[in-house]
């Protein structure tokens, strides 16, 4: 059984956090949904930005290496947009079998540490994601490649940044989501066993 940490977007465990859960233990997994804002969710990535630089990354990279201390090793990260840059950051502090990245991707440069040797990483983003750094996608390609790793990307026709939550029907893509679906949950049985 694989266990994932799974860790939310800006705007909180919204419902697209918590059908991820869902779906994850629905295919066996032991997930472990990491709130690091205490319930708070928001409707809008201003706010929510806003509410994070009040925080400050430094403080939410700290919070969440702390709650997957209790995890067993070779756990899969997982997170979504900003959760995804936690998940990176949890993967360079303990050992993890697997990276997924929701609408995310952070370049080792920006958090200050490596990518760890041979560790894989897939990466799920809408072509026209309006957060999408092509710059950062390809400077964190190029830090998995050096620690040997494999960056899987995977693309979908759109615009919407958090595309697997139907809270957000701006943004939110059935077909997508399922395909999402159908290649996270491949890619955590290749790295689980």
């Amino acid at each position: 059984m694989t266990t994932v940490a799974l860790f939310h977007s800006v705007l909180g465990v919204r419902e697209g956090v918590t059908r991820a859960a869902a779906r994850l233990r629905a295919a066996g997994c032991e997930v472990l949904v990491v709130d690091q804002y205490d319930g708070r969710v928001f409707d809008d990535y201003e706010t929510a930005g806003a509410y994070v630089e009040g925080i400050g990354f430094p403080a939410l990279m700290a919070e969440a290496a702390d709650a997957v201390r209790d995890l067993p090793d070779g756990f899969v990260a997982a997170g979504f947009s900003t959760g995804a840059g936690m998940a990176e950051y949890v993967a360079t502090q303990r050992p993890c079998s697997g990276v997924l990245l929701f609408s995310g991707a952070l370049p080792m440069a920006v958090l200050g540490a490596s990518w760890p040797a041979g560790l894989p990483a897939q990466l799920h983003r809408t072509t026209g994601d309006p957060f999408r750094s092509a710059e950062w996608d390809r400077a964190l390609a190029d830090d998995v490649a050096a620690a040997g790793g494999q960056l899987e990307v995977v693309e979908y026709p759109g615009e919407g940044h958090l595309f697997t939550d139907p809270s957000l029907p701006d943004e939110y893509d059935p077909q997508a989501t399922e395909r999402l679906w159908r290649e996270a949950l491949a890619f955590c049985d290749r790295v689980a066993g």
